[in-house]
């Protein structure tokens, strides 16, 4: 670990920082060393699994999710319609184009888990249809 003193916005904050593909080690005789890290072993280290949130929703439910992170621009379905197969759900910008999310299947939607002017994530739970 190193300390360093970083100045934001005429603000100070002292801040430690760990290197990463580096890990302090001690011999048999008690001296301290650094011994390099395979990179994969640090995002192992590093990375903990995103538990799931608990669903309400019924086992028999589908669900739409981001294709890419960006934000909803408009939704054209709600709770209770009837979806065809490529019936256009909502409509997501993402870098300056506007996406249509289409439904996957035929179904009627059971929730609509965005609002419009929400930004998303790939793989952020949009919609859910039976």
């Amino acid at each position: 670990m190193k300390k360093y003193k970083i100045t934001v916005e005429g603000k100070t904050y002292e801040v430690e920082v760990e290197e990463l593909g580096v890990k302090n080690v001690q011999d048999e005789l008690g001296n301290k060393k650094q011994e390099s890290i395979n990179p994969a072993q640090i995002s192992q280290e590093t990375t903990k699994p995103k538990a799931k949130p608990a669903s309400s929703k019924a086992s028999g439910a589908q669900k739409i999710v981001a294709p890419m992170p960006g934000t909803i621009l408009s939704i054209k379905k709600k709770p209770g319609d009837v979806i065809k197969k490529g019936d256009v759900v909502m409509v997501l910008e993402a870098m300056k184009m506007e996406n249509e999310i289409l439904a996957p299947e035929d179904g009627t939607v059971v929730s609509i888990d965005v609002v419009e002017g929400s930004s998303v994530n790939t793989g952020d739970l949009l919609a859910t249809f039976e």
